[in-house]
């Protein structure tokens, strides 16, 4: 066996090694920095509300001024829940999603199935600039729109409106894109099989694209679950749960607003926060997980 040749370090080699450290240690300092505010909130909103989250946070309506006053006042836990704000959140997600995901798919396909054609352009950047839109404005739109002039008054209806076209374009963006992902010899041997072409689009293309079409619903969703904007102007609020779709709906973001308008309810605010990122949180995580499984 030869011998190895022992290593000879330059003063270049030392130079560079020295460079990759400082690199690499202003790469853990930056990345630390800009992870370290969401630490902190979630610490803040574990420390705060986690006193507050029980069996009756859950599932009780919120409690009314009085009591929550009287519960502070002997240095109890606030009485009740956001039972009500769960379920309005629920119903009006449900709404604005099966309103949202068929009209997003079919735009997505279209967009798909044209591309460079003037109309499929014109909607994708309509698509793209309603991505960019204010959730306010949206909320005065639908104001204008629904609450004027289809129910006559504040609903869960004109609130899943709002949220439903918050939803669209992350969808229809979604879906185009996961579409141009599949290669065109599937699409090419369906059709060479004879299939009409629709059966094409639902049975071959959208079930392959199933994984990214439900990564891109499930971001729409945890996008707009908490938003609030939109909903002070639609949904409005109630203190009660509330299934019918034409009179006003609470949420859980509608929720934290009129506790933070309330100085007895201060502890709801934290447990309410916690709660809502919670759930966003599951949905970013299961986004994740099915676009992994995609890959």
């Amino acid at each position: 066996m030869r011998n190895s040749e022992p290593v000879i370090i330059t003063d270049h080699s030392k130079s560079r090694l020295i460079k990759e450290k400082i690199f690499l240690g202003g790469v853990i300092a930056f990345s630390v920095l800009t992870i370290s505010p969401i630490i902190l909130i979630i610490y803040k909103l574990v420390v705060k509300g986690i006193k507050q989250i029980n069996f009756s946070f859950l599932f009780e309506n919120t409690p009314n001024t009085f009591e929550a006053m009287t519960a502070v006042a002997a240095g109890d836990r606030i009485p009740g829940g956001i039972a009500n704000g769960i379920l309005g959140t629920l119903f009006m997600v449900v709404m604005a999603s099966l309103l949202a995901i068929p009209i997003g798919i079919i735009a997505g396909v279209y967009l798909y199935e044209n591309q460079g054609k003037r109309i499929a352009n014109l909607v994708r950047n309509i698509t793209d600039i309603l991505q960019g839109v204010p959730s306010i404005v949206l909320g005065l739109i639908s104001y204008l729109w629904i609450v004027k002039y289809v129910t006559q008054g504040f609903s869960a209806l004109a609130g899943s409106v709002a949220l439903s076209v918050m939803m669209l374009p992350m969808i229809v963006r979604s879906t185009e894109e996961t579409l141009k992902m599949i290669p065109n010899s599937i699409k090419e041997a369906a059709l060479a099989l004879g299939a009409p072409y629709y059966k094409v689009i639902l049975k071959v293309l959208i079930p392959t694209a199933f994984s990214g079409l439900m990564t891109g619903i499930l971001l729409a969703v945890s996008r707009v679950i908490g938003e609030t904007a939109p909903l002070m102007l639609t949904a409005l609020g109630s203190s009660t749960i509330n299934w019918d779709a034409s009179k006003p709906t609470s949420a859980i973001p509608l929720l934290i607003w009129e506790f933070y308008n309330n100085p007895n309810m201060v502890d709801m605010i934290w447990s309410s926060s916690l709660l809502l990122m919670g759930i966003v949180l599951i949905f970013n995580l299961v986004s994740k997980q099915v676009a992994a499984n995609r890959k």
